[in-house]
Protein backbone atom coordinates (compact mmCIF):
# COMPACT_ATOMS: atom_id res chain seq x y z
CA UNK A 1 0.00 0.00 0.00
CA UNK A 2 2.55 2.67 0.79
CA UNK A 3 4.61 1.88 -2.17
CA UNK A 4 1.82 2.46 -3.98
CA UNK A 5 1.78 5.79 -2.35
CA UNK A 6 4.96 6.65 -3.21
CA UNK A 7 4.44 5.92 -6.85
CA UNK A 8 0.80 7.93 -7.17
CA UNK A 9 3.27 10.82 -5.36
CA UNK A 10 5.84 10.16 -7.91
CA UNK A 11 3.66 10.60 -11.15
CA UNK A 12 2.04 13.75 -9.40
CA UNK A 13 5.33 15.31 -9.11
CA UNK A 14 7.02 14.17 -12.55
CA UNK A 15 3.83 15.51 -14.07
CA UNK A 16 4.48 19.08 -11.99
CA UNK A 17 7.76 19.19 -13.18
CA UNK A 18 7.07 18.74 -17.00
CA UNK A 19 4.26 21.62 -16.42
CA UNK A 20 6.77 23.74 -14.85
CA UNK A 21 9.33 22.95 -17.52
CA UNK A 22 6.81 23.76 -19.32
CA UNK A 23 6.27 27.21 -18.38
CA UNK A 24 10.01 27.92 -18.01
CA UNK A 25 10.35 27.08 -21.86
CA UNK A 26 7.65 29.64 -22.93
CA UNK A 27 8.49 32.19 -20.80
CA UNK A 28 12.33 31.81 -21.89
CA UNK A 29 10.61 31.97 -25.39
CA UNK A 30 8.74 35.21 -25.11
CA UNK A 31 11.90 36.93 -23.01
CA UNK A 32 13.99 36.04 -26.20
CA UNK A 33 11.11 37.15 -28.53
CA UNK A 34 11.33 40.78 -26.08
CA UNK A 35 15.01 40.89 -26.45
CA UNK A 36 14.78 40.57 -30.60
CA UNK A 37 12.36 43.40 -30.69
CA UNK A 38 14.57 45.51 -28.60
CA UNK A 39 17.21 44.97 -30.93
CA UNK A 40 15.00 45.62 -33.97
CA UNK A 41 14.75 48.91 -32.51
CA UNK A 42 18.52 49.40 -32.96
CA UNK A 43 18.06 49.72 -36.48
CA UNK A 44 15.79 52.57 -36.00
CA UNK A 45 16.04 56.35 -36.61
CA UNK A 46 17.21 57.73 -33.21
CA UNK A 47 14.36 60.02 -32.47
CA UNK A 48 12.14 56.73 -33.06
CA UNK A 49 13.91 54.63 -30.59
CA UNK A 50 12.92 55.53 -27.63
CA UNK A 51 9.12 55.72 -28.44
CA UNK A 52 9.40 51.83 -30.15
CA UNK A 53 10.95 50.62 -27.29
CA UNK A 54 8.36 52.15 -24.75
CA UNK A 55 5.48 50.80 -26.93
CA UNK A 56 7.33 46.90 -26.59
CA UNK A 57 7.32 47.62 -23.10
CA UNK A 58 3.98 48.14 -22.51
CA UNK A 59 2.44 45.72 -24.51
CA UNK A 60 4.66 43.03 -22.06
CA UNK A 61 3.60 44.62 -19.62
CA UNK A 62 -0.14 44.41 -20.75
CA UNK A 63 -0.24 40.86 -21.11
CA UNK A 64 2.61 40.32 -18.27
CA UNK A 65 -0.40 38.52 -16.15
CA UNK A 66 -1.16 36.15 -18.90
CA UNK A 67 -1.08 32.55 -17.26
CA UNK A 68 -2.87 30.57 -20.63
CA UNK A 69 -0.46 28.88 -22.56
CA UNK A 70 -2.14 29.09 -25.74
CA UNK A 71 -3.16 32.67 -25.60
CA UNK A 72 0.68 33.17 -24.94
CA UNK A 73 1.28 31.52 -28.25
CA UNK A 74 -1.17 33.56 -30.21
CA UNK A 75 0.49 36.99 -28.39
CA UNK A 76 4.07 35.60 -29.68
CA UNK A 77 2.91 34.92 -32.69
CA UNK A 78 1.47 38.40 -33.06
CA UNK A 79 5.03 39.90 -31.64
CA UNK A 80 6.75 37.74 -34.57
CA UNK A 81 4.74 39.13 -37.28
CA UNK A 82 5.26 42.79 -35.39
CA UNK A 83 9.42 42.60 -35.60
CA UNK A 84 8.72 40.91 -38.93
CA UNK A 85 6.70 44.29 -40.05
CA UNK A 86 9.12 46.55 -38.08
CA UNK A 87 11.70 45.07 -39.85
CA UNK A 88 10.23 45.22 -43.37
CA UNK A 89 9.73 49.11 -42.73
CA UNK A 90 13.12 49.66 -41.57
CA UNK A 91 14.90 47.98 -44.99
CA UNK A 92 12.41 49.84 -46.98
CA UNK A 93 13.93 52.90 -45.59
CA UNK A 94 17.27 52.50 -45.88
CA UNK A 95 18.09 51.15 -42.13
CA UNK A 96 19.80 47.69 -42.88
CA UNK A 97 21.47 45.90 -39.67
Amino acid sequence: MFSIVLMQERARLDMVLALNLQDFILRARVLKLYRQAIRATKRAPLPARAELRQTIRQEMELNRGCSDKQTIRFLMSEGLEKIKRLNEMLDMQGHHS
